[in-house]
């Protein structure tokens, strides 16, 4: 594999401009200095308590509350590169939103074959229920988590790739927050030197998108979070957002339909709830619709979704587009619905459930990545180049006995980020997740969190397969 792009160094004897006031920095902090400041970040992180479950390592299966390391050293993106990200971004989930809409109404992209109709009405995240049904706004993903990664190109530069689209629940934007509050407590000089664009105010804009979508009739209306309680991994991102956004957090028993509408039980009696930002999965929403087992839920909530009495963010079905089997054809549908060429591309994807394509993967297991298409957090996936002989056939058996069940894509050369590690700093992979949000506009706040792969030469990010994060600067002009 080619040398991975790194982000501050074009090269062993020359910064990029946009590190180069923070390499100066750098090089003036005493080693000691910011081991301390290393000591002091996770003292406080454990004090407030962010903290995220990582599930299976018991026996018992219970999760294991751990921090998620966090890493000093900033990743910085120039403002023109943000530009162009941020277009992108915004044409895709404008896509993704079409997309969504058009397979529960008149499936013209069905239709036309753009995407075949069996990836889509016999998908697991497809619901039937939904069909039909109109959402306030036509927008199904309030909240887009879009996972960029850079990979090297062959001359040595950096291309933006969309690696994932995340339109469920997706998470982590309280450690994006968080991460910017520490590096401000721990070095406010840096931020005197550096323009560095604010996201403070992504619940402010996170409000702002869940009013917008509030059913017609609600002239002040009432949004909460739904969270599935204090053992979900993330459940002190669900009671950070509930708080700084001045909303209530509740879980399923706090909430009853009656009459057609929803209602939160309070002290005062029952209040109306216009505006439900769900941290629950489809399956656990509504047990007279989908699981009957579950209590995570509001019993008779699917039907007061569908009479648009209630506004869930994101929408019941939305998984649909975020399917890994539908991922390959996202350039399709920008062209299909916006009639312009993606900003963003794709990483190169074979569709295993193709003979031809399963035939090459299998030729090819030790080069590629393969991902289960209704997989997440990093498992169900094989990592060829880091798989042992043994792994990698016990892979092809399950490859060969369900192919529609696997995507393959190259291993990347992610770019890398110089990253504080046991024996000092040294380069390693990252990628980046923004968090997009649309309401009556699609609007974000400047840059996202920032994943990175804390073991060397190590590709997975994912916090739940021992990753950390960083702070994620986008400079202003």
């Amino acid at each position: 594999m080619m040398p991975s792009y790194d982000e501050m160094q074009a090269s062993a004897a020359l910064v990029r401009p946009h590190y180069r006031a923070y390499d100066r920095w750098l090089a003036q902090q005493p080693r000691e200095e910011m081991a301390a400041r290393r000591t002091e970040a996770e003292l406080i992180f454990r004090r407030v308590g962010i903290t995220f479950a990582v599930y299976g390592e018991k026996d018992d299966g219970a999760g294991t509350e751990r921090l998620i390391p966090f890493d000093l050293i900033p990743r910085i993106i120039p403002a023109d590169e943000w530009q162009q990200l941020r277009r992108g971004l915004v044409q895709r989930v404008t896509a993704l939103n079409r997309f969504v809409q058009d397979v529960y109404h008149d499936q013209e992209i069905l239709r036309a074959g753009v995407v075949p109709a069996e990836q889509v009405l016999r998908n697991a995240q497809f619901r039937p229920e939904m069909q039909g049904v109109d959402v306030a706004g036509q927008v199904y993903a309030h909240i887009a988590g879009i996972d960029i990664v850079r990979a090297t190109q062959p001359d040595g530069s950096g291309t933006y790739h969309v690696l994932e689209d995340n339109l469920r629940v997706p998470s982590g934007v309280s450690y994006m927050l968080e991460n910017r509050k520490m590096m401000m407590r721990l070095f406010p000089d840096l931020f005197a030197r550096h323009r560095v664009a604010p996201v403070a105010h992504y619940p402010d804009l996170l409000l702002e998108t869940l009013r917008d979508v509030a059913p017609a009739a609600s002239d002040e209306p009432t949004c909460v979070l739904l969270t599935p309680g204090m053992y979900n991994s993330a459940y002190f991102e669900h009671a950070f957002l509930a708080q700084q956004m001045g909303i209530e957090l509740v879980e399923g028993q706090d909430l009853f339909v009656r009459d057609h509408f929803v209602y939160m039980r309070t002290t005062q009696g029952p209040r109306r709830v216009d505006v439900i930002y769900r941290r629950v999965d489809d399956d656990f929403l509504d047990p007279l619709a989908f699981r009957a087992d579950s209590t995570l839920g509001c019993a008779g909530l699917l039907d007061v979704h569908r009479r648009g009495n209630v506004t869930l963010a994101n929408a019941i079905g939305t998984g649909v587009a975020d399917d890994k089997s539908i991922y390959p054809y996202v350039p399709k549908m920008i062209e299909f619905y916006l009639g312009e060429r993606p900003i963003l591309e794709n990483v190169p994807t074979w569709m295993c459930r193709e003979p031809e394509q399963l035939s090459h993967v299998l030729a090819h297991l030790d080069e590629l990545v393969v991902k289960e298409v209704h997989g997440a957090g990093g498992y169900g996936m094989l990592v060829g180049p880091a798989a042992t002989r043994a792994q990698i056939e016990a892979f092809a058996t399950q490859l060969k006995a369900q192919p529609s069940n696997y995507i393959a894509q190259p291993t990347l050369a992610l770019s890398t980020c110089p990253t504080y590690v046991d024996r000092g700093i040294a380069p390693r992979h990252i990628d980046l997740r923004p968090f997009v949000l649309s309401g009556r506009q699609v609007q974000m706040v400047p840059g996202g969190l920032t994943r990175v792969a804390l073991q060397e030469g190590s590709l997975v990010v994912n916090s739940s397969q021992g990753g950390g994060t960083k702070d994620t600067w986008v400079l202003e002009d």
